[in-house]
């Protein structure tokens, strides 16, 4: 096989959807039955309908403990598997892939989002239903795992999820050490006492550790979750451009090492098959960086408090359902409105650019040239 096609596969996307191209890749041989695949899908009734061949992806980032060695688990100071035992997600990518998958965006959605949860088996006695109630989205994951989340996202917008990616910790930690570390720019100094975080404003290599450190950092600017997903999204920007504007993967060591990190952890729906997998990366290869846009869904109120549930995060009333919408249409997020001709004015007036989500695309760098 030509040393192009794979760098051509990895460079598609962010390490969201890098994960999931290094995977399609690595279809082709032994290495995708070390895969775990999970059923996610089976018990889901009532499922919204398909308009499109667009594609959705749910990517989850789980904090399970597996698969972390004791020095990182010291230096992350997150436990064992047996003193944090199970899985919590404080990380949940919607990843869109348009039908003629020459555009993705992905959008972040914060774990305190005010949602139904719908009626469930309870996970803590047999045979009891739990009854459709209000709760917060990452509550979903943590009572029903994957399929109850997708049943509770595709309840709330109306978008199909046509295939679940799950990511651990010591899965993104060695992704990123395959890489050879990402740089990152932060413009504020950063202490966090929870995640033990300690970083000075400037520009910074950070290896896996001191990357999920990053990416889980919420409470030393005053933006709790917000903050963390603008900092998720400019991460995942930043891995894109290492990516593409170097030959790191060129390396087969380093290639080879990358995809062992990537499956270290990872786990998929059981429909996302070998066939899905390799012809999903043939179509990206002519995805660039320009043309991934991410974003956080539109917020209505980022402080809202429920009785019970306390400090939740609601969706713009107006905002959230067109964006969802656009998605199902597989419609474009940002508007071009060119201007009524007029006898002064010229024909090929530029038209306006509205960009009422607020996107940034990856190959934008909030912290201007890194050197």
């Amino acid at each position: 096989m030509k040393a192009t096609r794979p760098i051509r596969i990895i460079t598609s996307l962010s390490i969201a959807v890098v994960a999931i191209s290094a995977i399609s890749w690595l279809g082709l041989g032994h290495v995708s039955g070390a895969i775990n695949r999970i059923d996610v899908f089976g018990s889901l009734s009532k499922r919204p309908d398909k308009p499109n061949t667009a594609l959705n992806y749910l990517l989850v980032g789980s904090d399970t403990r597996v698969g972390l060695t004791k020095e990182q688990s010291k230096l992350l100071r997150v436990g064992t598997t047996k003193s944090a035992a199970g899985a919590r997600s404080d990380t949940m990518l919607l990843i869109h892939i348009s039908k003629s998958r020459d555009k993705a965006t992905i959008i972040s959605i914060p774990r305190d989002s005010l949602v139904t949860i719908p009626a469930h088996q309870s996970s803590l006695y047999k045979n009891r239903t739990v009854a459709a109630a209000k709760g917060k989205i990452n509550a979903a994951y943590a009572w029903g795992g994957a399929p109850l989340l997708i049943q509770t996202i595709e309840q709330e917008t109306g978008v199909r999820i046509d295939h679940y990616v799950e990511i651990g910790f010591a899965g993104f930690a060695g992704m990123v050490d395959a890489l050879g570390g990402i740089q990152v720019c932060t413009k504020r100094n950063i202490n966090d006492p929870n995640s033990h975080l300690i970083l000075e404003a400037g520009i910074h290599t950070l290896d896996g550790v001191e990357a999920l450190k990053y990416v889980r950092t919420r409470d030393f600017d005053g933006m709790g979750d917000l903050g963390r997903m603008q900092r998720q999204q400019q991460f995942m920007s930043a891995v894109l451009r290492k990516v593409t504007s170097t030959g790191v993967l060129l390396n087969p060591i380093k290639l080879v090492n990358f995809f062992n990190a990537a499956i270290a952890t990872v786990q998929t729906d059981t429909q996302l098959n070998r066939s899905d997998l390799i012809t999903l990366a043939k179509q990206l290869k002519n995805l660039s960086a320009s043309k991934v846009r991410t974003l956080t869904i539109p917020l209505g109120n980022a402080n809202a408090r429920v009785p019970g549930l306390g400090s939740v995060v609601t969706w713009d009333k107006v905002l959230a359902p067109d964006l969802f919408n656009r998605l199902r249409e597989d419609l474009p997020l940002v508007d071009e409105v060119t201007p009524s001709p007029s006898a002064s004015s010229s024909s090929s007036a530029t038209p306006t650019v509205i960009d009422k989500f607020k996107t940034r695309t990856a190959d934008e760098n909030p912290c201007g040239a890194l050197k």
